[in-house]
């Protein structure tokens, strides 16, 4: 049995990639030195995955994103220079930004012109296969399909189908350089109408016809429900991910699988960081087998989804032993990989020290409901807000945070350092909060924030003062291109400790318009956190909403008269598949009006940057919000119109 892992993180144990693109755009470094350097990076990834794995790709690595490189290499967009590369992500040419699938991973989105002409341009697989060729002679790219469903255009089959001739040619001078194309396709995962299915499946029969490359298709985040339509066409190999989803088993046990290909089972959890049960893994590995009845040489072990969502390793990290033992991030997982290989083929030593191998069982679902408001009773809640905030008929806001200069991260890690005392810090926040305070009375706002500077994140925040989370000192991940955050990890059950926003409080001394107590909702909590504990993600979310409303309740107490509860991940986090949609708003929108359990006086804000609400606006209406704020910018306002459709009487701030 073969292990192949896929999407190691480009980052660096030191965030060498972040420092040195920055490097580069603060005109510290030339570029020829950041090439160097960035390749010098790469190499340390290959090595680390020749440590201990059998197969990965080359030409994963990115200067900023993969799509966007996809959309270079077919003459999208062309660069003269790394300075012109970035001006597509940060300068005068700069793309779109939009969440990659239900993952806070974010891309730039290309755009196709109507008669867009897809031809070779910039070579970069070429690059890497001569550079590194020594490690490997796997060679990624997107899939067709996958680049064209993520990219803005007029839907237009032509173009699919001129897009897969420049694929076509491209893989013929592959031929050359490389024995197998990785070809991630996490797109199929989505649901496809019957006409998407016949494109892509006559797509692949255009593409795969001619003598080029093996294929391993790369599938992952969900089930892919034509499965057995792929199964006909010329794939050397099927990577499918069993970690996000049970249907993928299900049809292996129903339809098999192909005897002539390889079977890339996704094992190791790419989104979480619980740490593998060895034995489970194994069984999960033998009921695969016992299913496809394929030879042993035809079943791969691989992770479930690209390792860029975990952080680099964990092994610097500060935890308690009992919690360590619990965790696997991305180096982990590739020895995790090597541990169920040595496993199957009888070395058990290495994987009885590693992990527990008695089988586990979590526990069971956790539904619950809290009722949403008629819209008889939110007309009643405005007459009384109305009557208790006396706001004008178009009140002016801000959504919350300010930005954090250099100064407030260098004062921050002065702090954290003990450099400088509680107290001075404090004051200094103090003083930061006094400052918009004065300037939002002197712009004549009608409600005021307090701008969140004591916060490092929005998440990580709430992480360090609620019980039942660990914040981690290296754990960084990629939200896009150097922009990095580091995930929470819940590992027991969550409470509030104590009152904590104690900075709202003393915005609003000195303000004399409302300020807006602001809190993380719960849903956007747990999505920008790691789960390893046995609890489900309801059960999380209705634990998370309690505390917050307690928080909720005591700024209520304190005089704070309007609540805004931020939940721009409540869409990001939802299933890919639409049949399983309604249980997931179930508990989400009950988490949300949980948390806002207020009197009717507390005028409830929400928003919901980045998302885009058509196809969830009925549930988004079963929200027990007064007004919600939300992006309208980027599509000059067409989002209104989701709201114009469900009639909607409630406040809203574009």
């Amino acid at each position: 049995m073969q292990t192949y892992a896929y999407g190691f993180p480009r980052l660096g144990e030191n965030k060498e990639f972040k420092i040195l693109i920055e490097k580069f755009w603060r005109e510290e470094i030339e570029e020829n030195e950041l090439k160097k350097e960035l390749d010098k990076l790469e190499e340390k990834r290959l090595f680390l995955y020749k440590s201990f794995i059998d197969h990965f790709p080359l030409a994963e690595f990115t200067y900023y994103d993969n799509i966007f490189d996809t959309a270079l290499i077919f003459s999208v967009y062309r660069f003269r220079n790394l300075k012109d590369y970035y001006s597509y992500a940060r300068g005068r040419k700069a793309l779109k930004l939009k969440k990659f699938f239900n993952t806070n991973y974010h891309y730039l989105v290309p755009q196709f012109k109507k008669n867009a002409k897809f031809k070779l341009g910039w070579r970069k697989p070429f690059y890497y296969l001569d550079k590194f060729s020594s490690f490997s002679k796997i060679v990624f790219l997107f899939g067709p399909y996958t680049f064209f469903k993520l990219s803005e255009k007029e839907e237009n089959e032509d173009l699919f189908f001129s897009l897969i001739e420049a694929y076509k040619e491209l893989f013929k001078l592959l031929k050359s350089k490389a024995e197998v194309i990785h070809l991630e396709e996490p797109a199929l995962a989505l649901d496809l109408t019957s006409r998407e299915r016949r494109m892509v499946i006559s797509g692949y029969r255009r593409l795969l016809k001619n003598d080029i490359p093996k294929i391993n298709l790369i599938t992952y985040y969900e089930s892919v429900d034509f499965l057995k339509e792929l199964y006909k066409l010329d794939f050397s190999a099927i990577g499918l991910d069993f970690m996000s989803n049970e249907e993928n088993l299900e049809k292996l046990k129903k339809i098999g699988f192909p005897q002539e290909k390889k079977l890339i089972c996704g094992i190791v959890d790419g989104k979480g960081v619980r740490r593998s049960n060895i034995l489970e893994k194994v069984k999960l590995i033998e009921k695969i087998k016992k299913y496809v009845r394929l030879k042993e040489e035809n079943i791969i072990i691989s992770n479930s989804c690209p390792l860029y969502h975990l952080p680099f390793s964990v092994e610097k990290e500060e935890f308690p032993e009992s919690v360590k033992e619990r965790l696997s991030f991305a180096k982990e997982r590739l020895y995790e990989l090597k541990l169920i290989k040595d496993f199957r083929e009888g070395k058990k030593e290495e994987a009885q020290k590693w992990c527990s191998l008695k089988s586990v069982k979590r526990k069971s679902f956790c539904f619950f409901e809290v009722r949403s408001f008629s819209e008889k009773e939110f007309k009643i809640r405005k007459r009384i807000q109305q009557k208790e905030l006396n706001l004008p008929l178009f009140p002016i806001t801000a959504i919350g945070s300010f930005p954090q200069d250099k100064e407030l991260r260098k004062k921050r890690n002065q702090f954290y350092n003990q450099k400088i005392s509680k107290e001075e810090y404090e004051n200094y926040i103090k003083e930061k909060i006094k400052n918009l305070i004065d300037f939002e009375e002197r712009a004549g706002l009608d409600i005021f924030v307090h701008g969140e500077f004591e916060r490092t994140d929005m998440v990580e925040y709430f992480a360090k003062n609620l019980e039942g989370f660990l914040t981690t000192k290296r754990g960084w991940i990629i939200s896009y291109g150097t922009r990095v955050y580091r995930p929470p990890i819940i590992y027991k059950k969550i409470r509030r400790k104590e009152f904590f926003t104690k900075e709202i409080i003393f915005a609003q001394t000195l303000a004399s318009k409302p300020v807006k107590g602001i809190l993380t909702g719960p849903v956007t909590i747990i999505a920008w956190s790691y789960n390893i504990t046995d609890f489900s993600f309801p059960q999380l979310a209705k634990d998370l909403a309690t505390a917050l409303n307690r928080e909720a309740k005591d700024l209520v107490k304190k005089g704070i008269k309007i609540i805004q509860i931020d939940e721009p991940a409540i869409k990001e986090f939802s299933p890919l598949k639409k049949r399983k949609r309604s249980d997931y708003f179930k508990w989400t929108i009950s988490a949300f009006n949980l948390t806002t359990q207020l009197p009717p006086h507390i005028q409830i804000h929400t928003h919901m940057c980045y998302s885009e609400f058509e196809d969830i606006i009925s549930w988004i209406k079963k929200m027990n919000f007064d007004v919600i704020s939300i992006e309208a910018a980027r599509d000059k306002g067409k989002i209104l119109d989701a709201f114009r459709k469900i009639n909607f009487k409630r406040g809203i701030g574009p």
